[in-house]
């Protein structure tokens, strides 16, 4: 079913070859300014997984990934929902040390995705993570870390604007950082992403911290799952967005479990049957690194900074029928 919103009065900025200019000049800038602030290297990365690895993401637990036989390997492959813990194991096989990390492109096939302005089954992304000390698993980290992908975000969107000055959208560069147990006492009568909507109103930019954990009203604010983030020490950056009218995730990332958080939330949400896959056995023998890390959405990042309606206008993917004849009918070129 299509939950296309078509904004009043919007007609896109750019015409087809400049999107296409605009995106190159957005990914090539981010993920050089990106992997300067933050001393990532570049790598290649999985398109898929095995099955009994683990390495693949379950995100909310629900999301069926896609499969397929493998029948010389006698292997069931799996395509990556996302790279949260293939990047951590690769960190200790390439030898990474403290301070400095990896990016990576990361594509996904997400079937099960519901299909609206914001949402696609493919996703691409800019994965990436690095090693931490003991000592820098702390909110404060993660708001440091957060701060500078924000002004990387910034800056690429103010150097767009030289290129491309018919484009209009402005970011807010200070972040402003709270907690979702804060947020609901807040907005206790909203919705999770009602109270979403309410505070990147409020502040422009923000860093939604603590997602996963039950809250007050006995329901996580958002769905995690257990054996990446630990959900004391996780956040999403968050920006108004100012053509759709509500708030537009930019980007999830988190400290990593350690072998204490892992253990407690796998025990949570009941995925104790985890414990004996080779990565979780490796992260609760303390045999992997300690990290940080996140995905930043390529097409999210282009869209906010174009100042798109749909995510269509800057990625080629596969929409129902209401869809494609209802962006025909407002002038929106869907790719």
């Amino acid at each position: 079913m299509s939950k296309l919103f078509i904004p009043e009065n919007y007609t896109p900025v750019l015409d087809v070859y400049d999107t296409q200019k605009a995106i190159s000049f957005i990914k090539q800038t981010f993920q050089a300014r990106l992997a300067s602030a933050l001393h990532l290297k570049r790598v290649s990365a999985p398109l898929f997984v095995t099955e009994s690895s683990g390495l693949n993401d379950n995100l909310n637990g629900t999301e069926r990934p896609v499969s397929f036989d493998i029948p010389d390997a006698d292997e069931v492959g799996q395509v990556v929902h996302s790279l949260a813990k293939w990047k951590r194991q690769a960190l200790k096989e390439y030898r990474f040390y403290v301070g400095n990390g990896l990016y990576t492109d990361m594509n996904a096939i997400r079937r099960d995705e519901e299909l609206d302005n914001i949402h696609s089954i493919y996703v691409d992304q800019w994965d990436w993570e690095k090693i931490i000390t003991r000592e820098d698993r702390s909110l404060d980290y993660l708001k440091e870390i957060a701060q500078k992908i924000v002004n990387v975000i910034c800056d690429t969107s103010e150097l767009l604007r030289v290129d491309f000055p018919q484009l209009k959208v402005k970011l807010k560069r200070e972040l402003f950082a709270i907690t979702t147990s804060e947020l609901e006492d807040m907005y206790p009568e909203l919705t999770p992403k009602q109270r979403e909507d309410a505070i990147t109103r409020e502040h422009g930019t923000v860093l939604l911290m603590q997602i996963g954990g039950k809250l007050k009203s006995g329901k996580p604010h958002d769905g995690r799952a257990p054996d990446y983030d630990d959900w004391e020490l996780n956040g999403d950056i968050l920006f108004y967005n100012e053509v759709l009218g509500h708030s537009f995730e930019i980007s999830s990332m988190g400290i990593r479990v350690d072998e204490k958080s892992l253990d407690k939330q796998l025990t949570e949400r009941g995925c104790d049957d985890r414990r004996n896959l080779p990565f979780h056995k490796a992260l609760l023998a303390g045999e992997l690194p300690l990290t940080i890390g996140g995905g930043i959405g390529q097409s999210r990042l282009c869209m906010l900074m174009m100042g798109s309606a749909h995510i269509g206008e800057v990625q080629s993917s596969i929409w129902d029928k209401a869809t494609i004849e209802g962006c025909k009918a407002a002038g929106i070129r869907l790719l």
